[in-house]
């Protein structure tokens, strides 16, 4: 079995200062991602489109609030209040998106072709994987609830991504317009789910000074002699 271990002074500085630099990464990339996702569904009438640029400022919200957090001489004193902003962030994409999507639904709107919102789908598909992994990693190291859930965050956005770039094919390529209110409708639920998992303090894969492979990937499965339940993961 792995050792654990606690990390130095210098160790757990160079940690911060990571997860500081991933954070900004992530507000820099979200931002551009935003502005292009919600143009897009305006243009388009795409309930899904919009619900992910929505993601996105969330997104930078969670990022900023990791920032704030890791900018104070004590992190930890922050943590508890900065998973509650990162919750309520998700809990409001839910409702907005889920009340969109069922006034689509309705016939309020049917979503239209969009290639920048297939566009922008599919880079996130790409760049988002590699932000989740390696702030992810560091968060697991320092023993940083806040940073994990912070990555799940950024890996929700893959997800998202996956489920949105086929509710947009299918509508480009079948016509098929109730596919993007469908693939709206899953981006809530997932919402959900994250922001009652954040609430509850609830960041995969986190063992304070522990290595990266000790924690285990608690998004597949528990640690070795581990009987505790995992939660899913973005994150």
């Amino acid at each position: 079995m792995t050792a654990l271990h606690n990390p130095g002074t210098e160790r757990r500085r160079l940690l911060s200062r990571r997860i500081r630099l991933f954070a900004a990464a992530t507000i820099t990339y979200n931002v551009i991602e935003a502005v292009v996702a919600l143009w897009a569904g305006g243009v388009a009438d795409s309930s899904a489109l919009i619900g992910f640029g929505l993601d996105s400022v969330i997104e930078v919200t969670s990022a900023l609030a990791l920032s704030w957090q890791f900018s104070a001489k004590d992190p930890e004193r922050r943590e508890h209040l900065t998973l509650r902003i990162i919750a309520v962030s998700f809990f409001a994409l839910a409702a907005f998106v889920a009340v969109d999507a069922v006034r689509s639904l309705a016939g309020a709107g049917e979503a239209q072709h969009s290639v920048p919102g297939i566009v922008i789908a599919a880079l996130s598909l790409a760049v988002m994987p590699v932000l989740s992994w390696a702030q992810r990693r560091a968060g697991r190291e320092l023993g940083s609830r806040t940073a994990v859930a912070d990555s799940k965050q950024t890996l929700l956005c893959t997800y998202l991504s996956a489920v949105l770039l086929v509710g947009l094919v299918l509508n480009s390529t079948l016509g098929w317009w109730w596919a993007d209110a469908g693939a709206a409708l899953v981006i809530a639920g997932i919402a959900v789910r994250e922001g009652i998992n954040a609430w509850r303090g609830d960041a995969c894969c986190t063992v304070p000074h522990a290595a990266p492979d000790q924690a285990g990937d608690a998004c597949c499965g528990p640690a070795p002699q581990s009987l505790g339940m995992p939660t899913m993961r973005k994150g």
